[in-house]
């Protein structure tokens, strides 16, 4: 079965004030990277725009204007302190949601077994109601609901190995029965949320991992915990917040990853997703700052998913 890569150019039109780290760079690096030979089998799919009731699913009606009411002409708009808009801003979150929602159509209807959208802005901070931590709308939590109110997937997963909590996922969790919500991230860091016992109607899997951790910390972290509780929840389908932002050599966290963790995780989930959800797979950019090795991660993550 075919991997996917899922895009637009519209995403390299939210451009960042000077200094952010969430810039226009850090799609290009990715995107040239698997332009190269060994990704000609991947199935190039432009991501459409999400509707106002895709978007709806997670976020409030108000919340939705506000963000696009604030939509410049020109230079930039902070939302917050991290969080900024620019005149491309509201096409490239538009394709950065409805390219998680083409993935899961095709998935679902078998066009291909997964699929890796390589877009920006990034979504796991998100809250119904906010825009936080560089995110505007949360595109794999709608994705989520969609799947459950378009094709009825009764049990849809989130695996999040972002290097920062994704507290706007675990909220939609947490009010969501048949959801499931699994975090391998940073303790203590921004933004402050991800504890071991926090629950909710969905099932909530947080597992905290101290700066310097390292390798051997996060392998065993994903086969002793988040494996085990994957397996046992037993998906229809899988969607993945892939952050960069782990690595040894990025500049927002000290977890210090290496490049093939990326791979070993992304071939740990694949796995369930074989044996659970027939290999329904949708993975989704998140973070990840350093322009020297975001494509090579990206690489790692993406030939997992093409690999049997």
């Amino acid at each position: 079965m075919t991997t996917a890569l899922i895009t637009h150019a519209d995403c390299l039109d939210h451009i960042s004030p000077s200094g952010h780290p969430e810039c226009v760079e850090r799609l290009s690096v990715i995107l040239a990277a698997l332009s190269e030979p060994i990704f000609d089998a991947l199935l190039r799919v432009d991501a459409g725009l999400a509707t106002t009731e895709q978007l709806k699913l997670v976020h409030t009606q108000d919340h939705i204007e506000h963000v696009l009411s604030q939509v410049p002409m020109d230079g930039n708009t902070m939302l917050d302190g991290d969080t900024y808009l620019s005149s491309g801003s509201q096409n490239a979150a538009l394709r950065a949601v409805g390219g998680v929602c083409k993935a899961i159509d095709m998935v679902m209807a078998g066009d291909i077994e997964n699929a890796f959208c390589a877009s920006r802005p990034p979504g796991h901070h998100a809250e119904s109601e906010q825009a936080m931590g560089f995110c505007l709308f949360n595109s794999v939590a709608v994705g989520a609901l969609y799947a459950r109110t378009k094709y009825f997937c009764h049990r849809v997963a989130i695996v999040d190995f972002d290097v920062h909590h994704g507290n706007g996922s675990q909220t939609v969790v947490e009010n969501n029965r048949g959801l499931f919500y699994a975090s391998t991230h940073q303790s203590p860091l921004y933004p402050g949320t991800g504890k071991v016992h926090d629950h909710g109607k969905g099932m909530i899997v947080n597992i905290p991992l101290a700066a310097g951790s390292g390798s051997n910390a996060f392998r065993k972290a994903v086969d002793n915990r988040l494996v085990p509780e994957l397996k046992k929840f037993n998906p229809d389908l899988i969607l993945i917040s892939a952050g960069f932002d782990a690595h040894e050599m990025d500049p927002l966290a000290d977890l210090n990853l290496n490049t093939d963790d990326y791979y070993y995780v992304t071939e740990q989930i694949k796995k369930v997703a074989k044996d659970c959800a027939k290999g329904r797979l949708v993975s989704s950019l998140e973070g990840g700052y350093n322009l020297a090795i975001i494509g090579e991660c990206a690489k790692a993550h993406v030939f997992a998913l093409m690999n049997d």
